[in-house]
């Protein structure tokens, strides 16, 4: 057993995914900030282009608004509201129309009921609760408390956690291929600008296979400690 003041399975497993997450931020806005200087052929605004897809597929229930700051870009089920940051409502970038569509696609999928969607948002309280809790407990449980209850509530806690940023990569993936396949089938850029735009969500989902990617291995800490102890 490792001595109680050095992690190291913090280091060897969760460090290096930290070091990828902060890649993955300086990637996505790096990408978004080049290709938002960039304005699409067509001049049609992320606003437009939301709206353009909304209507295509029928979804009449939802209200596309700006919200302030940057890559602050969501859809909320609950509202049925559609919010589109400032460089993305109302510009007619390459980054503005790609971001737009992919809220757009979550939009649709909510419209569909789309499984992994439903799944997640079934996921929303106890992530919430495990992601804050969980690995508290599960240390009490490993450092302080042996053969406690705390260590596999703890455990399973954090798992919810786990598997709500699981569940989120296909609802990201299935969100920015619908995004695509919307601007292309709408004629709203043209290949070249597609392959633009492409890359924007392309870095985009990167940071979302980071965030799963440090939840997995934080979780696998968690059960290797948990192990350790009890030698």
């Amino acid at each position: 057993m490792w001595p109680f003041f050095f992690d190291y399975y913090y280091i060897v497993l969760v460090l290096p995914t930290l070091f990828i997450s902060i890649y993955a931020q300086f990637k996505v806005k790096s990408t978004f900030s080049k290709y938002s200087q960039i304005r699409s052929s067509r001049r049609i605004t992320g606003k437009d282009a939301a709206a353009a897809i909304l209507k295509a597929k029928s979804v009449n229930n939802v209200t596309v608004e700006s919200v302030r700051g940057s890559l602050s870009d969501h859809y909320d089920p609950r509202s049925k509201k559609l919010r589109l940051s400032e460089p993305v409502f109302s510009k007619d970038s390459i980054a503005a129309l790609g971001v737009a569509a992919h809220e757009a696609g979550h939009a649709l999928q909510d419209a569909e009921r789309y499984g992994p969607l439903v799944l997640r948002s079934t996921l929303v309280p106890m992530a919430n609760i495990g992601s804050q809790f969980g690995p508290i407990l599960a240390m009490i449980g490993i450092f302080f408390f042996e053969d406690s209850i705390l260590l596999p509530i703890g455990i399973l806690l954090f798992g919810a956690a786990v598997l709500f940023y699981i569940v989120t990569l296909p609802v990201e993936f299935n969100a920015s291929s619908r995004a695509l396949a919307m601007l292309e089938s709408g004629n709203m850029l043209t290949r070249e600008e597609l392959a633009g735009a492409k890359k924007v969500l392309s870095a985009a989902a990167m940071t979302y296979v980071a965030s799963a990617l440090t939840a997995v291995m934080s979780l696998l800490r968690l059960i290797l400690l948990s192990r350790s102890r009890r030698r």
